[in-house]
């Protein structure tokens, strides 16, 4: 399994409903779960970004297509980014010329 990192942003939308957010977070869940993949951790956070999803699926399609979908509902905008373990990152590293 690949591991993402999920980046999001309230839209207006989002942020007008926000009582709802919590739900919400879990309907995402479940919908993240049925296409295969595993959260590792969920945190609201400070700062540019409003929450940080971490979780692995199975390829960057899968992660692209959750991300679509969670985008799509109108809530939040998400930026993905595949994360590397240390030993993935130092196999490519001795892969260089």
């Amino acid at each position: 399994m690949n591991t993402y990192i999920t980046l999001m942003k309230l839209t207006d939308q989002g942020a007008k409903g926000l009582k709802e957010a919590p739900k919400r977070v879990e309907d995402a869940l479940k919908v993240f779960d049925q296409m295969g993949g595993k959260l590792i951790g969920f945190y609201a956070t400070q700062g540019e970004y409003d929450y940080i999803g971490i979780g692995e699926a199975s390829s960057d399609e899968n992660a692209t297509a959750f991300s679509l979908a969670l985008s799509s509902l109108g809530n939040v905008r998400t930026t993905t980014l595949r994360a590397f373990t240390i030993k993935e990152f130092a196999e490519m590293v001795k892969k260089l010329p």
